[in-house]
Formats: structure tokens, sequence, C-alpha cells
């Protein structure tokens, strides 16, 4: 499966949004900290979800950052974590339909 590994952070003015972007978040992804989620994506899930999200926010007062880091099977992040937190890459899991 052709997947891609993202970091998604967001900052949401609205709290009633930021809500509804959390919960569109879970679906697509796992959540590292408040307002920032790690997900392993295909082209169409990836265009499924900015489309989503782009009709969510408000242009205006929102912000949404799509970090991609590259081919998810190829690539271990580097990551520093300092606190209660421990911080676990996503791993490939299967798909039940």
């Amino acid at each position: 499966m052709d997947q891609r590994l993202y970091i998604v952070t967001y900052d949401i003015s609205d709290q009633r949004r930021w809500r509804r972007v959390f919960k569109l978040m879970k679906g697509y992804g796992e959540w590292v900290q408040l307002s920032v989620f790690q997900c392993r994506l295909t082209r169409q899930q990836h265009a499924e979800l900015i489309s989503l999200l782009d009709g969510v926010i408000h242009h205006g007062e929102d912000h949404i950052l799509l970090l991609d880091f590259g081919d998810a099977d190829h690539i271990t992040p580097h990551v520093v974590s300092l606190g209660k937190a421990d911080f676990t890459p996503v791993e490939q899991a299967p798909i039940i339909v």
C-alpha cells in the first residue's frame, strides 16, 4: 500500500470547529498531542482529508499544516520526546473492511 507519513497540526480559533476538526482527524490518524496527529495516508486519503478539512475551517481565522515526511514504509521518525507522554510512530496495521 503506497502510504506517506504526515504530521498534521492545526490552530483553530473556534472551539466548536476545533472539536469538528479533532473528530475528523481521529478517523485519519493517531492523536499525538493537543492539535497534533500522526497519519499514514494514501494519495486518495490525503486528498479526501484536505477536502474535508477545507470545508470545516474558517480560512480567515484557522490554520492547518500537513507536513509530508515521505514514504511511510521507508521512514523511521527520529523524535525526542520530553515529559510524561511517550511517542510511538504509527505502525502499518491491517485495514478491516
